[in-house]
């Protein structure tokens, strides 16, 4: 399977995203000549792949499980190295659910059937990362 996506410089340190399917997202850090322009910084882009790839499976894995799922949010601490390349040493990875029939058991096979059979970015990244994740079920 081979999938294309492209960036286009912009200016100064912007640039400009595209996926497969043409949808944009704006890459880069603050230039120092325009103030005004704010980009996804590129090592948060692998982080926020990371994220939204496993919250993306929890989610159609607990539909299919029948759970009643009102809300999610997944956040992502990581620990880079101090000097060039910033490689990630560690990333942290924390689910927040609510919903009215779930139950813990079901969470944690959701998220653990996400990191080891579904999220590709889990997987790839696992073989140079230290990952890890718990999760917490809210009250409503």
């Amino acid at each position: 399977m081979s999938e294309t996506v492209e960036i286009q410089w912009v200016r100064d340190e912007m640039f400009a995203g595209r996926d497969r399917f043409g949808n944009s997202i704006v890459i880069g850090s603050t230039p120092r000549s325009d103030p005004q322009f704010r980009g996804v910084k590129p090592s948060d882009l692998l982080l926020l792949s990371l994220i939204s790839c496993s919250a993306y499976d929890v989610v159609r894995i607990l539909e299919k499980q029948k759970r009643r799922l009102d809300s999610l949010r997944v956040t992502a601490v990581s620990v880079q190295q101090e000097h060039p390349p910033y490689a990630f040493e560690r990333i942290h990875v924390h689910y927040r659910l609510t919903g009215h029939d779930l139950r813990a058991e079901q969470v944690k096979r959701a998220i653990e059937l996400s990191e080891t059979k579904y999220c590709s970015v889990y997987n790839t990244l696992k073989h140079g990362v230290e990952l890890s994740s718990d999760f917490e079920i809210e009250k409503e």
